[in-house]
């Protein structure tokens, strides 16, 4: 490898490294922002809290990866114009497009990592994901006793207090007990208490001390109707509650092994097979409902290789047809023939809605299966975008490199969002869903890396000050009008 391509590799690793750790650190920070109401209040330890933000980091790579892609490649050759490295490069007869050879082979790896990250690494991570948040979703707040009101965050059980010391002693403890159903037939009312939860969270022990117990039987008989209370005091007495699901429990099987974003390329190839056989065959029962119903019980006849009728019967006058014995019985025959097609309109209305419970599955495996090389293809564009715009605009670092770089981003983003909504929905096909975004982005890729080997003005201000002033000159409106005027001179 000559000192060029290692000189231009090392400039380039260096920003893609640091621009893909930043850009997954905020957009994990975002996915943070997003679940952090299922995460708070449950007693969940750090390691669990990491290992969701570990594989919900893997999932961010569709953005991470072409982001850092893009803005290494102008941070990178921005750098080299900037600082007339690129100036040199050239001088020395060397083109742009070689100097860009090792970075395009380096783009080419990334691309190939990337797919195979898509293919292998974010399924299993979607698939942890959508347990972990099942198992979160499953596991109850913290018990926090709040004083003044009645708290029934206690499954069977309400409980209310007054004030808490700093030794968290609670004072005037009043505790219903509902676990047998039957209304509130048992109170304790105590001085003071603590509260106590055993290892493990399974259960609450609620150690209540100078109390009395009240428990009434609301059971009534047709030959005894009275109520029975009974008042039992104490000095200590402890209540022990059971509880259920306030720890956290792991799965120890996946249950969301048959999610779409959870299988690889081999699994979505073979539901894409099941899933058409179950559409061609739902498509031609469908048909088939529509032609042979009750409605259109003659339907057979219009069929001439239908073998009920073998024996030919004759021809018959059209005209005939429509004769009528009445007027009562054409308007019959009629009103008869318009419920019948109403009756039919309303069937096939609901057509649709039956085949798309499997067409809706079918369009999203068959836009996932194409989506595992979108990512691929998005790094390799982004850099054939990136690299030209550094070299054109000659700026390094974080500045105007991150203002153009997400200006691109966008408008990658909202395309490849709106047609993945698109083909989801029917409206455009999957292939088109998952490739738009690549349709959009190619052509001015294409543009700019011509642009930048021909040493294109494209972001230089002084140009379009100069236009700008030149069009709006007196000196440049005579001319035209001196142009226009010869030329029609000539046609006379």
């Amino acid at each position: 490898m000559k000192k060029l391509d290692l000189f231009v590799l090392k400039s380039f690793l260096g920003p893609f490294i640091m621009t893909f750790l930043i850009v997954l650190f905020v957009l994990m920070m975002q996915f943070l922002w997003l679940y952090i109401d299922e995460l708070v209040g449950k007693g969940l330890s750090l390691g669990v809290i990491f290992e969701f933000l570990g594989w919900g980091s893997a999932t961010l790579f569709p953005l991470a990866l072409p982001l850092a892609t893009l803005l290494a490649s102008i941070m990178t050759m921005g750098s080299f114009g900037e600082n007339n490295e690129l100036l040199a490069m050239k001088a020395a007869g060397i083109p742009l497009l070689r100097i860009l050879a090792p970075l395009m082979v380096l783009s080419l790896f990334i691309s190939v990592a990337a797919f195979f990250a898509s293919n292998n690494l974010i399924p299993v991570a979607y698939e942890k994901i959508y347990t972990l948040r099942d198992d979160i979703g499953k596991t109850k707040e913290e018990i926090k006793i709040p004083t003044g009101i009645f708290y029934n965050g206690i499954d069977g059980y309400t409980l209310r207090i007054v004030s808490r010391d700093e030794n968290d002693m609670m004072h005037n403890v009043m505790v219903y007990d509902h676990s047998k159903g039957e209304g509130n037939i048992s109170l304790t009312v105590a001085d003071s208490g603590k509260i106590n939860m055993h290892s493990g969270k399974s259960s609450l022990t609620f150690t209540l001390y100078n109390g009395t117990n009240y428990e009434e039987t609301n059971k009534v008989t047709a030959r005894d109707s009275t109520y029975t209370l009974q008042k039992v005091n104490f000095e200590m007495q402890e209540v022990i509650i059971p509880l259920e699901n306030y720890a956290y429990k792991k799965s120890d099987k996946s249950k969301y092994g048959n999610e779409v974003m959870t299988k690889g390329l081999a699994q979505l190839r073979v539901d894409r097979d099941s899933l058409t056989a179950r559409h061609e065959k739902s498509l031609s029962t469908q048909v088939r409902k529509a032609i042979f119903t009750d409605d259109l019980r003659y339907a057979y006849q219009l069929d001439t290789t239908n073998g009920k009728d073998k024996k030919f019967k004759g021809t018959i006058c059209a005209d005939s047809l429509f004769k009528w014995k009445s007027v009562e019985d054409e308007c019959d025959a009629y009103k008869k023939a318009v419920t019948q097609i109403d009756q039919q309109i309303s069937n096939v209305k609901y057509f649709p809605q039956d085949l798309n419970t499997i067409a809706y599955p079918l369009r999203r495996t068959i836009q996932e299966s194409f989506r595992k090389f979108t990512l691929s293809i998005a790094c390799i564009i982004f850099f054939f975008i990136g690299a030209p715009l550094g070299a054109i605009i000659r700026k390094g670092g974080l500045g105007t490199p991150v203002i153009v770089s997400m200006l691109f981003f966008v408008i990658y983003w909202v395309v490849d969002i709106s047609g993945k909504k698109l083909a989801n929905d029917g409206a455009i096909t999957p292939f088109i869903g998952a490739f738009i975004s690549t349709f959009v982005l190619f052509p001015m890729g294409a543009f700019l890396t011509w642009k930048s080997t021909k040493d294109s003005a494209l972001f230089n201000a002084d140009s379009y000050l100069s236009f700008f002033k030149r069009f709006f000159s007196k000196e440049f409106w005579k001319a035209g009008f001196k142009l226009m005027k010869k030329k029609l001179l000539h046609r006379k």
